[in-house]
């Protein structure tokens, strides 16, 4: 049997910089993402996160991991820093092995992300 790669969008926003707002909000995202898309833990493949510069308090991936993802590959990165971009914003990438078109994928924007990609089918 052959399983694809997808990907699938998300992003969210915290409204501080701390620690337990980055956990909350990434834990949500993240949930969410794998909730809309009927994933299961087997499905993921890698996650990549991107935060703005005002986000120093803590890595994404680190929040990610308390939701049993330690064994799935996770990355941060830092997000380009362009001028009226939306701040306190923390960006995801989720690679999925899916039997699924790209037309059935759900893309998650949360809180004040929820315009950045008013685009994409969510």
């Amino acid at each position: 049997m052959s399983v694809s790669v997808r990907a699938i969008r998300g992003a969210t926003t915290v409204d501080a910089d701390t620690r337990e707002q980055v956990t909350s909000r990434v834990q949500e995202l993240v949930n969410r993402m794998i909730g809309d898309n009927e994933l299961v833990h087997d499905d993921l493949i890698s996650i990549l996160f991107t935060a703005t510069e005002d986000i120093r308090s803590m890595f994404p991936a680190a929040a990610a991991r308390g939701l049993g993802l330690g064994d799935v590959p996770l990355l941060c990165a830092r997000e380009l820093s362009v001028d009226g971009a939306t701040p306190l914003c923390i960006r995801v990438l989720m690679h999925v092995g899916a039997e699924r078109s790209l037309a059935e994928l759900h893309h998650v924007y949360l809180w004040n992300a929820r315009g950045l990609r008013d685009d994409l089918p969510g």
